[in-house]
C-alpha cells in the first residue's frame, strides 16, 4: 500500500550570497545568509516540489551545497548562529 506523499520543511544551501535578482527567482522562500553561503527555507508538499525548486537552483547555475529536511527550531537557531537573516517572502 502506497503512502501519500509527506509534506516537511526543507533547507537548500547555496554557495555565495544571493542578490536581490536571485533571492526574487524564490517567492514565497526564507532566506538567510550564512557565512559563504544562502539557505533557503521552504514548507513543500510533496518530494516533486522539492524536485522543482532543485531544478530552479541548476537552471539559475548555483552551486548546490547541501539539501536538509529541518524544523523551524534549527532553522532559527541558524539564523542567530548567522548574526542575522534577511527574510522574504
Amino acid at each position: 500500500m502506497e503512502h501519500p506523499p509527506k509534506a516537511a520543511r526543507y533547507q537548500i544551501r547555496v554557495r555565495g550570497l544571493l542578490g536581490e535578482m536571485l533571492i526574487g527567482a524564490f517567492p514565497g522562500l526564507q532566506v538567510h545568509a550564512a557565512p559563504g553561503a544562502t539557505v533557503l527555507t521552504a514548507h513543500l508538499p510533496d518530494q516533486a516540489a522539492l524536485y522543482g525548486l532543485l531544478a530552479e537552483v541548476e537552471e539559475l547555475g548555483l552551486e548546490l551545497l547541501e539539501v536538509r529536511i529541518s524544523d523551524a527550531h534549527e532553522t532559527d537557531i541558524e539564523s542567530h548562529e548567522s548574526g542575522g537573516s534577511a527574510s522574504h517572502n
